[in-house]
């Protein structure tokens, strides 16, 4: 690689670098824009159409779609396409990192049925991928990877086929997902992984739901009895009462339509409430201050 283009990269490294929970922590809470100040006085001060932050985070995103895509633009337009487009916010939500088992899923959706998605971008390898869809699979109805299209075929020969393949390319500087193949629907669920995925109350909420009653033990043996009921409990209806909880976290899904197409991902995964997108949609629309 050339020095030019070592040089490139950085530069796109650096912008994608801002699309963080720090940053924007910073902002919303401190009103402290010092992180796009630096890259906009190092890269971009000549640039004449970017008046605010917001102008300044849509060009700096347009660039790592076309130049650098990282996992963070593959997850923002899996909100973009697949979550908004597709299945919409009415009945669908959406998780970053959900945890299952030892594995944590990138990204996640629940509507009438569970799916995981894995990224592997073409900076990426895929050397825990085959453990972490064995785990998904203990958990979720579908499971995904979500992979940059010249991989379509080393990854079709890796991996089952009852995994789903989504590929990532770029046509005319704009970013195309496309189903590849479709994951087959799986209905087992190991309790033992559902356990260590849910909260407390969540576990103890499938217990009632379903028996009426939480198993007479000290708070101590509770976790160990809920399993065993759990077991019991037939997988149709385990699948139901699983997706009836996780539908209970306080999750900001149904506000990302409401959010500029670039940003969508970061607010997901910081969870941001009702009143602090307004808050934050304010603050980027002033104009660059350096």
């Amino acid at each position: 690689m050339s020095a030019s283009e070592n040089t490139k990269i950085e530069r796109l490294r650096n912008y994608s670098s801002v699309f963080s929970r720090s940053v924007f922590t910073d902002i919303i809470k401190y009103n402290d824009f010092s992180r796009l100040n630096s890259l906009f006085s190092k890269y971009n001060v000549s640039l004449k159409s970017t008046k605010t932050y917001a102008d300044y985070l849509k060009y700096l995103y347009r660039n790592i779609k076309k130049g650098y895509r990282c996992e963070y633009v593959y997850k923002n337009e899996l909100i973009n396409q697949l979550l908004l487009k597709k299945y919409g916010t009415k009945n669908t939500i959406a998780f970053n990192e959900f945890r299952v088992g030892e594995s944590i899923a990138d990204f996640v959706l629940f509507n009438g049925e569970s799916k995981a998605f894995e990224i592997k971008t073409e900076f990426d390898t895929d050397k825990r991928l085959q453990q972490q869809l064995k785990n998904y699979s203990k958990l979720f109805q579908k499971c995904f990877v979500v992979i940059p299209v010249e991989l379509v075929t080393q990854y079709k020969g890796s991996i089952s086929k009852n995994i789903g393949i989504i590929s990532l390319s770029l046509v005319k500087d704009r970013v195309v997902l496309n189903e590849v193949r479709e994951a087959v629907c799986n209905q087992f669920i190991d309790t033992t992984i559902l356990m260590r995925s849910l909260r407390t109350s969540e576990y103890k909420n499938i217990v009632t739901a379903y028996f009426g009653h939480l198993p007479e033990v000290s708070c101590f043996e509770m976790f160990d009895a809920c399993e065993e009921y759990i077991n019991q409990i037939p997988l149709s209806d385990l699948n139901r009462l699983f997706l009836v909880e996780i539908k209970k976290r306080k999750n900001s899904t149904h506000l990302l339509k409401s959010l500029p197409a670039e940003i969508r991902q970061i607010c997901l995964s910081m969870n941001l409430s009702k009143k602090e997108i307004p808050c934050l949609l304010d603050k980027l629309n002033q104009p660059i201050n350096l």
